[in-house]
C-alpha cells in the first residue's frame, strides 16, 4: 500500500500520475482539512474537493480548483443580494457542498461523507481526511492573525507571515484508518504541496507526525520548488518568511526529521550533494507535472 500526505493541486496531480502507473486500489491519500471552512452555511473542503475532482476527471485545469465547464449563476445572484462573493463557488461545486453539509447535519462524519462523494464520482483511490474533528489553520501576519481562507484567497497571500498555527489540533484525533494507512504502507509519500499550509496541518494531528517519523526511511518527500520558485501558491515566500532558505535545501530542512528521501527537480540538481551531506537521500527528476509524460516519470521515481 502507498500512502500519500496530500493537499492542493500538487497532490492532486501527483495522485493522478500515481493512478496511471500503479494499482489505484493500493493508494491511500491522507488529506489536509486545515483549510476547511463554513461559508453561506455550507461546509467547504477545498483540498478534498480539488483531489476528488481531479481523480474523477472533473477538475477545472485552467483555475486549478473547482469543476470544468462551471457556471456561476448562483454566485452572481448572491452578489446582487449583497452576499459574499470573494470565495467563488460554481454551480456544480455548490452541489458538493450542499450534499456534504446535509450529510454532516444528519450525523455523518467527514470521512463518511468523503467516501460517499468519492464513490459517486468514481474516484479510484481511498481518500481519508486526516481528522473528522474541527481543525483550522491560522496564519499570524504583519496585520494580525487571519483565518486561512482570508489569508490565502481574500488577501491573495500577499501579507507577510510570522507563524502558522492549527486551532483544534491538540484536541483532534486521526480519522479512522489514518494511522493504519501510515503504519501499513510500504511507501509514504509527501506530495509537492505547501509544507506549511498543506502538510503541517496533517502532521499537527496527534499521532500522525510520530507515525510518519517512525517510518522515516520509507518516506519520500517531493519538493514543491522548481529552480527556487513555487509553481503555484506561496511556498517559496513562506520558506523565506519562516526562516528557511528558498531552495530545495530549505525544503530538506523542513522535512529532514520525517523523510529519508527528497525528490528534487532537475533544475535543482546542484543542491543534491549538500542535501545528502545533511543526511537525506536525494532523487533528481523532472517534477513539473503539466506534461503527462513528466508526471508519470515523477510518479515512478517516488515509487522506485
Amino acid at each position: 500500500m502507498i500512502t500519500v500526505l496530500s493537499g492542493g493541486v500538487g497532490a492532486a496531480r501527483l495522485l493522478a500520475a500515481l493512478v496511471s502507473v500503479t494499482d489505484p486500489a493500493q493508494i491511500d491519500a491522507v488529506v489536509n482539512v486545515g483549510d476547511d471552512f463554513v461559508l453561506h452555511g455550507l461546509t467547504i473542503c477545498p483540498d478534498l474537493d480539488t483531489i476528488t475532482y481531479t481523480l474523477a476527471g472533473l477538475a477545472n485545469e485552467e483555475t486549478g480548483w473547482g469543476r470544468r465547464g462551471e457556471t456561476w449563476r448562483t454566485m452572481t445572484a448572491v452578489g446582487e443580494l449583497g452576499g459574499a462573493t470573494w470565495f467563488a463557488l460554481g454551480d456544480q461545486d455548490l452541489a458538493t457542498h450542499l450534499v456534504r453539509t446535509q450529510r454532516l447535519g444528519e450525523g455523518a462524519t467527514k470521512s463518511e461523507v468523503t467516501r460517499e462523494i468519492a464513490a459517486r464520482l468514481g474516484v479510484p483511490i481511498t481518500l481519508r481526511p486526516v481528522t473528522d474533528d474541527p481543525l483550522a489553520t491560522l496564519v499570524d501576519t504583519e496585520i494580525g492573525t487571519l483565518d486561512f481562507q482570508d489569508y490565502f484567497v481574500r488577501r491573495a497571500h500577499d501579507v507577510a507571515v510570522t507563524a502558522v498555527r492549527f486551532r483544534g489540533a491538540d484536541a483532534s484525533r486521526p480519522a479512522p484508518g489514518v494511522l493504519a494507512a501510515l503504519n501499513d504502507a510500504t511507501r509514504i509519500i509527501i506530495a509537492p504541496s505547501n509544507p506549511f499550509l498543506s502538510i503541517e496541518p496533517i502532521l499537527a494531528v496527534p499521532g500522525v507526525r510520530e507515525a510518519v517519523s517512525a517510518r522515516r526511511e520509507d518516506v519520500v518527500a517531493v519538493s514543491p520548488l522548481v529552480g527556487n520558485h513555487a509553481l503555484k501558491g506561496p511556498a517559496a515566500r513562506l520558506l523565506d518568511e519562516l526562516g528557511y532558505a528558498v531552495s530545495a535545501e530549505g525544503v530538506a530542512d523542513v522535512y529532514r526529521s520525517i523523510a529519508g528521501t527528497l525528490v528534487i527537480d532537475e533544475s535543482d540538481a546542484s543542491m543534491a550533494t549538500a542535501i545528502r551531506d545533511q543526511g537525506m537521500n536525494v532523487r533528481v527528476t523532472t517534477s513539473v507535472m503539466a506534461n503527462p509524460v513528466h508526471a508519470r516519470a515523477l510518479a515512478r521515481t517516488v515509487l522506485a
